[in-house]
């Protein structure tokens, strides 16, 4: 019997695979307009998302299918899109100035969307691994593109990525196949772990599932590679890491978990990420290796409500999409600080530089207030609360506490770093010789802006604008996330 595809139900996925083969098919033919193709085919990726009826389904086996249709999925993939466009918006300064091959590095860019496309509409574990893979795959090299020669750092940053990402999907698959052998299932909503002689065998495959796609969210203890590989990548690709790749991660765990009796582990992870991520972000002293312990941290703030399985997956996902949206500040602000084909810079660099910079300085502020939980940021602030909420309502009191506590220790940097942007600039010591002629110093030197690119500015003031205003959704928009 031939099985039917339902080609509607596969449009977001059409759209943003065409996407990236359009931008090979423009690179080879004309050798320009990349950005405008690519920011398109983002678009029109979004669109189909939205315009997909909910429900829809094909790839089926009985009632079984491989590619779903909800809608969360439509939100998520709308998500990755948006995030696709913020990161080729930040890094259209430093692909015009020939710092990165433009065709090679929005062909990439597009190939990950994809790979984030697939797993949220993924019904079965074998697609959503595959999905992790593609939305992966592109991002090591991306960590160490360059048309000038490469820095050790980035390369470095690249390899170290590939190879723990290697084991992990080898662990994930290893978890995987056992699953199978025990259930004898690979869809998710068949996916029940199997009893009498088999028990043992589905309990070990999904452990190695769970620690396999922990990897994606930068957890402890699998989170070694994050601090490095943020480092060492242009800020608009850590920017893409620390968002769209971890929201993947997210997924692929949340799909998981809510079928299986994963708790323990889970809340054993989310303890040891959390507390790991905000002690070691206290000592840090460059402002993406902050951001990277901090996103490790947050990492454990979303797989704190996931130890409560399915009870706990609305509000994993609501922290998810408010993280994104406040990280995806925090870097652009960082990008438009430092200027196109910079790194990070040390937290000294940024002494004064709200005063400089106003706006990039307050949309860094906005997104360190929301990432501690703290007004104005209204949506790190709802997020934490609903995740504390969901943890009481299920059980996991204690783990709620220690979500609280950790919280607490968080404010520490997040507090010291946004202080630092509106510190006094550090005057400069001048000795000269008595015979010296007189310098004459321009008082506006210290005081004078950068130049920030309007693509820049604008993806982080949408960026920020969005984040506001979802701090002041309503509770309906939690129940939708859910599916």
């Amino acid at each position: 019997m031939i099985q039917a595809v339902n080609h509607v139900a596969l449009l977001p996925l059409y759209a943003a695979a065409g996407t990236a083969l359009l931008v090979l098919v423009v690179e080879l033919a004309f050798g320009r307009f990349h950005l405008l193709t690519a920011t398109a085919g983002g678009v029109a990726t979004a669109v189909c998302a939205v315009a997909v009826p909910d429900h829809a389904a094909t790839f089926c086996g009985g009632d079984l299918c491989s590619w779903t249709v909800t809608p969360h999925a439509g939100v998520m993939t709308v998500i990755f899109a948006g995030l696709t466009i913020g990161v080729l918006a930040l890094s259209a300064p430093a692909l015009r100035r020939g710092l990165a091959p433009v065709g090679e590095f929005c062909f990439l860019l597009t190939c990950s969307m994809t790979g984030g496309v697939v797993v949220a509409y993924a019904g079965d574990l074998i697609s959503l691994i595959v999905g992790l893979e593609t939305l992966t795959l592109p991002l090591y090299v991306l960590v160490g593109l360059r048309r000038v020669r490469a820095s050790a750092a980035g390369s470095s940053a690249a390899v170290t990525f590939f190879l723990i990402s290697v084991v992990s999907t080898a662990v994930a698959l290893l978890g995987a196949a056992l699953l199978y052998a025990a259930t004898g299932a690979l869809h998710l909503d068949a996916l029940v772990e199997g009893s009498g002689p088999y028990e043992s065998l589905a309990a070990v495959g999904a452990a190695l599932v769970v620690v396999g796609f922990a990897f994606k969210v930068a957890a402890v203890p699998l989170h070694a590679w994050a601090p490095a590989t943020y480092d060492g990548a242009p800020v608009p690709v850590a920017a893409y890491l620390s968002t769209a790749s971890k929201l993947g991660g997210v997924l692929a765990l949340a799909a998981v978990v809510q079928r299986l009796d994963t708790g323990p582990l889970v809340a054993v992870l989310a303890v040891l990420t959390m507390t790991v991520g905000n002690l070691v972000a206290l000592r840090q002293t460059r402002m993406v290796r902050l951001l990277a312990w901090s996103s490790v941290a947050q990492a454990g703030y979303i797989l704190a409500p996931l130890a409560a399985g399915a009870a706990g997956v609305q509000a994993a996902y609501a922290y998810a999409i408010f993280f994104v949206l406040l990280e995806f500040v925090a870097f652009g602000a960082v990008a438009a600080l430092r200027g196109p084909g910079t790194d990070g810079g040390d937290l000294d660099d940024y002494r004064g530089a709200g005063r400089r910079s106003r706006w990039p300085g307050a949309a860094l502020v906005l997104a360190f207030a929301g990432l501690a939980g703290l007004p104005p940021g209204l949506a790190g602030l709802f997020a934490k609360v609903a995740v504390v909420a969901s943890l009481i309502t299920a059980g996991w009191g204690w783990l709620a506490g220690v979500v609280a506590v950790n919280a607490v220790i968080a404010l520490a940097y997040y507090l010291r770093a946004a202080a630092l942007l509106y510190a006094a600039p550090q005057q400069p010591v001048i000795h000269l010789a008595d015979t010296a002629p007189a310098v004459v110093l321009d008082p506006d030197l210290l005081h004078r802006a950068p130049s920030v690119s309007r693509t820049v500015l604008a993806a982080v003031t949408v960026a920020a604008a969005a984040t506001i205003a979802a701090g002041f959704l309503p509770q309906s928009i939690f129940d939708a996330l859910s599916g």
